[in-house]
């Protein structure tokens, strides 16, 4: 089967570079320009992140797809940094231990990157396994999501932070029932 993995368009948090995991907030224009800009491959059926960004970005791309959506598709609940950037996080000792630790600890007041990666994987899997009638799936998600399936799934096999796509970017691929093969970036 072929899939499609499309990270959501900006939002006015991503042109901050802000930690916004949990917080819904919706496209910016830029990001719904750049967005209309592009083409992407064509699907029988697309699943998304329930949060706005996701949902804006997968109506815009395929207006007459049916699309469902899963909060297990979220992205990772950055706790105490959220809607914080880097320059705002800079001298805080629990993000300092988190980027000493390559980002792999438990956000503070927020979510294991394990937890994150599990619900993330654990439905994606679900997903391909019951929608096998289905030639093409079409995924709109956020960029830890799609790093998350793509380090699990992906062959050869990368780690996490090796899977980074842009706004708008992302990669199409075959899955053969077990791995995601021929990526290429979108």
């Amino acid at each position: 089967m072929k899939i499609c993995l499309i990270r959501h368009a900006k939002t006015a948090g991503n042109l901050e570079k802000r930690y916004i995991g949990t917080t819904d907030e919706p496209l910016c224009d830029a990001g719904r320009e750049e967005l209309l800009a592009r083409s992407y491959p064509d699907c029988d059926i697309v699943f998304s992140s329930s949060l706005k960004r996701c949902v804006e970005t997968a109506k815009i791309i395929f207006p007459d797809k049916k699309i469902i959506l899963h909060e297990a598709f979220n992205e990772i609940n950055f706790g105490d940094f959220e809607g914080k950037n880097f320059e705002e996080l800079v001298g805080n000792f629990h993000y300092q231990k988190w980027l000493e630790n390559g980002g792999n600890i438990a956000f503070l007041n927020g979510e294991a990157p394990a937890d994150f990666k599990k619900r993330c994987c654990d439905k994606f899997e679900k997903i391909v396994r019951e929608n096998g009638e289905f030639s093409k799936l079409g995924f709109v998600l956020h960029g830890g999501t799609i790093m998350a399936i793509m380090e699990k799934f992906a062959i050869p096999p990368r780690n996490f932070y090796d899977y980074q796509v842009e706004n708008c970017g992302g990669f199409a691929a075959e899955f053969n029932g077990k791995n995601i093969v021929g990526a290429r970036k979108l």
